[in-house]
């Protein structure tokens, strides 16, 4: 065998790798997928979703930890998304290169790979103790917001990174000043991208369960949380604590809930495409 043919055998051999680790993925996804929708399926009803935690497990639902992650999510998209979308719009626009920014920038990637157990400690310490706002959902939605800070500060640098410098040139040329070729010019063209970073970093925060369990979150709450100061309990932690329960009840529970969690996810990294697929259309360069 040559070396022209030889190319042409891995090539092929490689395609067939990449094929075969794909449909394995989609496979293994498909089964987990599957059991927990035949386990919960029939579980799901406005009951479940509207009743309080028992110890009885056809009366337990997942109220209070379905408000609870609303909760969370919406406090930490408030607290993030301006955080992390004017981080990065600073540094992209207004930061000098130099060595210091460049230290940065590995820095914040870094930091968005640490594992969120560490976001958990770093959260019970500073926002629970020092600040003393203790196991509420502040904390909790606070300590999410550090999490995934990194991501949307990465996202946007990114999203802005990929507009055209002949566009801010144009701006500039024809006499609008830098921040107004920001606002007008380079957020418009550039909102699809980070709209999609900020709603995916939020669906990475609704599934996170190791940092809220650090800083304090309750696997039984009696009741929803009303102010940003009360106690809380999120789908995950609910799930978690009725899947390490010995009765079949719970488990049947714990696969429905995952069902919602799962379609909470969906729903979100489908809006995500959705608004880049809309974004994408709009803006040609």
């Amino acid at each position: 065998m040559n070396k022209i043919s030889m190319n042409r055998f891995k090539d092929k051999a490689f395609k067939v790798f990449g094929i075969f680790c794909t449909f394995f993925g989609l496979f293994m996804l498909a089964i987990f997928v599957g059991d927990v929708v035949l386990k919960g399926i029939d579980r799901i009803s406005w009951d479940f979703l509207t009743n309080l935690p028992s110890r009885f497990p056809e009366k337990a639902g997942i109220f209070t930890a379905l408000m609870g992650t609303c909760w969370i999510l919406f406090l930490t998209a408030i607290i993030a998304i301006p955080l992390g979308v004017f981080a990065g719009l600073y540094l992209e626009e207004y930061g000098k290169r130099n060595r210091f920014a460049a230290i940065l920038e590995i820095n914040i990637t870094n930091l968005a790979g640490i594992p969120s157990i560490i976001y958990g400690l770093l959260g019970l310490e500073i926002f629970a103790r020092v600040m003393g706002l203790g196991q509420s959902v502040l904390t909790g939605a606070l300590t999410l917001s550090l999490l995934i800070l990194p991501i949307i500060i990465v996202a946007t640098r990114e999203s802005v990174r990929a507009v055209p410098r002949s566009l801010r040139e144009a701006s500039l040329a024809l006499g609008a000043t830098k921040w107004q070729t920001i606002w007008y010019q380079v957020l418009p063209a550039s909102g699809g991208g980070i709209l999609t970073g900020v709603i995916l970093a939020l669906s990475r925060a609704v599934g996170e369960a190791a940092p809220l369990i650090v800083v304090g979150a309750l696997a039984y709450v009696p009741f929803a949380p009303s102010t940003p100061l009360d106690e809380f309990s999120v789908l995950p932690i609910q799930i978690y604590n009725w899947a390490s329960r010995p009765q079949q009840g719970f488990v049947i529970n714990a696969a429905a809930a995952i069902i919602i969690l799962l379609l909470v996810t969906f729903l979100m990294n489908g809006i995500a495409i959705y608004f880049r697929n809309k974004w994408q259309k709009k803006i040609k360069w």
